[in-house]
């Protein structure tokens, strides 16, 4: 295999410009990256140097004269914008429809099942922030028990309660039950266990979440390294969103900087295979709730633990920055956005330089690892021969 191990970093939302059908999701110059850059100037001395700023231009950023890496940009080749699309689509898997969303709340006869079975009412069932929703039924929940339904633009179940009020074991419970319902035509990409701590004025959520997400098709990227023994660490979400299969070992994170030490971790300990992060601040914190300078910190963060990140690199390895979709924190919308997402490749024996144009799919990242490893999976093509 050219290389032995591969480390393969989700940029959770960082988006580089709208795709040609952004219209049509109503994010018509949407740009994440582009537009947080001609607001605020950002300090990426790190990731230009990749090529990053050779994909495109952007305010403020400056082109390598000879990039470090390969570099080029990736459509979602899937209709939606949404985590599961996304990271589905990496691994070969393409939608026929989007996951249902539902910005009016749940219709009446999903949550009627919901209660009966769970034995308790519930409060919501909006489309709302998550951090605000507790702050305005926190203390209703407290005083009725009743757990708190919310969704957002992706196709999500949210089900946030007090640690003190429901316990863990049973808000997972109470998840897995909305996870049976939604089935057929209103099966959501996940249900989503939040829970909080605290009183009344200083609610926050706790590092608890737990995601039930639709078991992804067999044949899949992860399936297909499994069946050669190829071995899997993941770091973040990634456990998650593909309910394990195919991954040995795993860390869940906190935040950015968690992740990226455990990263290092298991750069340490994972001497081969592939090492799947997902870093999601950038999504989570700050996209959603239109943060941009807590969006461009971010960034910067990540950009000054990149020579770290190569300290670390042994020679036959491969790392692979991209994304999954964009959440613009410069625009009205707090929804994911319709966009091409980065996709830069370094490494000692990565070419440098190589421009690898706009690819049809982020399954074309997916082929390429799998390629790398000596199978095959059903979507994208592979640029492992214009890198090595």
């Amino acid at each position: 295999m050219p290389f032995r191990r591969v480390i393969w970093i989700v940029l959770d939302s960082v988006g580089i410009g709208e795709m040609p059908d952004a219209a049509a999701y109503g994010d018509v110059g949407s740009d994440t990256l582009g537009n947080i850059a001609r607001q605020r100037r950002l300090r990426l001395p790190h990731l230009c140097e990749l090529g990053l700023a050779n994909i495109r231009p952007f305010v403020g950023l400056e082109p390598a004269e000879h990039p470090r890496g390969a570099y080029g940009r990736c459509a979602l080749a899937s209709p939606g914008k949404d985590t599961t699309t996304g990271h589905w689509e990496m691994v070969g898997i393409h939608l026929d429809k989007p996951f249902p969303i539902y910005p009016n709340g749940f219709p009446p006869g999903v949550m009627e099942e919901f209660e009966r079975r769970i034995g308790r009412g519930s409060l919501g069932n909006v489309a709302a922030s998550g951090t605000e929703i507790i702050k305005e039924l926190g203390e209703e929940h407290m005083r009725s028990g009743s757990p708190i339904v919310y969704t957002s633009a992706d196709s999500v179940f949210q089900i946030a309660a007090h640690e003190e009020v429901i316990p863990l074991w049973e808000l997972y419970k109470i998840c897995e039950t909305a996870r049976e319902i939604l089935r057929g035509k209103h099966e959501v990409g996940r249900v989503i266990a939040r829970p909080f701590e605290g009183q009344p004025g200083e609610f926050r959520r706790t590092a608890n979440r737990k995601d039930y997400a639709v078991p992804p098709p067999r044949g899949m990227l992860l399936d297909q390294l499994a069946s050669r023994k190829v071995p899997v660490h993941s770091v973040g979400k990634i456990f998650d969103v593909f309910l394990g299969r195919g991954i040995g070992e795993y860390d869940k994170t906190k935040n950015n900087a968690d992740g990226m030490a455990k990263t290092l971790e298991a750069m340490r300990d994972t001497k081969e295979g592939l090492i799947f992060i997902n870093l999601v601040d950038f999504d989570q914190n700050f996209g959603h709730r239109n943060n941009v300078e807590g969006y461009a910190g971010a960034l910067e963060e990540v950009d000054g633990w990149v020579p770290r990140l190569r300290e670390a690199m042994a020679d036959g390895d491969m790392t692979i920055f991209t994304a999954d979709h964009g959440c613009d924190p410069t625009t009205p919308s707090t929804d994911h956005s319709r966009e091409y997402v980065p996709l830069l490749v370094f490494g000692e024996r990565v070419r440098q330089g190589v421009n690898l144009g706009t690819r049809a799919t982020l399954s074309d990242i997916g082929q390429t690892v799998a390629e790398n490893f000596g199978v095959r999976i059903a979507r994208g093509v592979s640029f492992l021969g214009e890198v090595t």
